[in-house]
Order: C-alpha cells, then structure tokens, then sequence
C-alpha cells in the first residue's frame, strides 16, 4: 500500500477513530511488560549456570517474552497517530518526539535478537564447535547483559518521549490535562531510574520499586485512548487555529 493511499485513509478516519486504533496498538505493545517480567525473573545477570539452567527450564516462557518484545515492535503505528494527533498543538515537538520513540524502537529492536542469540548458543553450545558447556553459558549471559543495555538506552528514549507527549497532551484542547502531566513524570521517573542504574546501582536498587508506579500513567492514556479518543470538535478548532488539517 503506498504512502500516498495510507494518508488518503487517514484523512477519511476521524480523530477520535484514529486515537481509539492508536489506544488499542498501545494496549497490544504492552506485550513489552510482560517481556520484561519474564527476564526480570529468569535472568541472574551475575550467573551464567543459574541463567542457563532458568531459561532452559522455562523455554516456552522464554520464546513468549521473545515474541511479546517484538511484538512491542507495532508501538511504530502508536507513534505515528499520536504524532497525528498532537501535531496541532504543536508541529515541532510533536515530530521530535516522534523520533525519539523511532529512535528509543530501533534500539529496542536489539532486544529481541540479543534474547533470540542467547537461546540459540545455549541449544546449540555443541553444534557451534570450539565451546564447552560453560563457555556457552558466558556468551548467553553476555548477550542478555547487552539487551540490559539495550534496553536501558531505549527507555531513555522512551522517557524523553513522554516527557514530551505529556507536555503536548496537557496542552491540548482534546485530552485531559491530568493525562499529560501523569505522562510526563512517568517520563521523568524513566529517566531518574535509568541514570540512577548507570551512576549510583545502589541507589537505583532502592528507587526500582517506586519509581515506575506513574508508568501506569501510560495504560491510562491508552485506555482514554481507546475507551473515548479524543473530543473531536476540539481537536477541529485546535487543528483549525494552527492552519491544519488532519493531513496538514
């Protein structure tokens, strides 16, 4: 389907038919939790044998929060509706912090294929040659400590984004403003918490369990999203007032 044609689409669909998709892609992404759940308890990032031993008991598990990450990967259509969506607010911030969110799902493109690499190296330590069993526990581990990495960056990026989407969302006309400023210090939390991990681990340790209460925030604007949209006449007069139109 050309661009042309998808636009063509989109300008027939109204806001509000637009913010219900938008809430349900973000409802579908959230496969990207319980991926990260499923690691937090399998993985031992200081020991290899006891990483090895959890993944391969739980396999199954394993492969669904593989598949749950790069299913995370549709947040690439949420990113461009909201951009959509917000850009009457304002253009400028609406599309950089849509690339943010482009640049925070490259990376987050990593995890998947760190998470598959460490699976296929502990399944086929034998067929590799030159790898004794413990040595394909390393390099497992190595690749699960580089997707930690990965997705440290991306929640960087991730954060950023919703600083600035929560900024744009509470100074829309169309969505409530309490949204936005919940957004935002979900983004600014992202943020605390990732720095924290990289500057001071120990007081990271502490933060972790706090610190990603508003992320709730993030189902709330997807279930406005998907439950209300958007107030459509407000979102006219607003795109009116900005000299746009949906494909403006």
């Amino acid at each position: 389907m050309s661009t042309a044609v998808t636009t063509e689409r989109m300008a027939a669909a109204s806001p509000r038919r637009l913010a219900r998709i938008a809430g349900l892609i973000a409802w579908i992404t959230t496969s990207a939790g319980f991926s990260a759940f499923v690691f937090g308890n399998l993985v031992v990032y200081h020991d290899a044998v006891a990483t090895a031993h959890h993944i391969l008991a739980n396999e199954l598990l394993y492969r669904l929060a593989v598949i749950g990450d790069t299913i995370a990967a549709l947040y690439i259509v949420y990113t461009l509706l909201l951009y959509f969506l917000l850009r009457p607010v304002s253009r400028s911030l609406a599309l950089l912090g849509a690339l943010f969110s482009l640049v925070g799902i490259a990376v987050g493109m990593l995890i998947p294929l760190f998470e598959a690499a460490a699976l296929v190296v502990l399944k086929d330590a034998r067929s590799l040659g030159g790898f004794n069993l413990e040595q394909a526990q390393a390099i497992a581990l190595v690749c699960l400590q580089l997707r930690a990495q990965a997705y440290a960056i991306s929640v960087v990026l991730f954060g950023t984004y919703n600083i600035l989407t929560g900024y744009l969302i509470a100074r829309s006309a169309f969505l409530p403003r309490m949204l936005g400023v919940l957004l935002a210090i979900a983004g600014v939390g992202y943020l605390i918490n990732t720095f924290a991990t990289f500057l001071a681990p120990d007081f990271a340790a502490h933060l972790s369990p706090w610190i990603f209460i508003p992320g709730g925030s993030e189902l709330l604007v997807a279930a406005w999203l998907l439950v209300v949209g958007v107030n459509e006449q407000r979102w006219k007069e607003q795109a009116s007032a900005a000299g746009m139109s949906l494909t403006g």
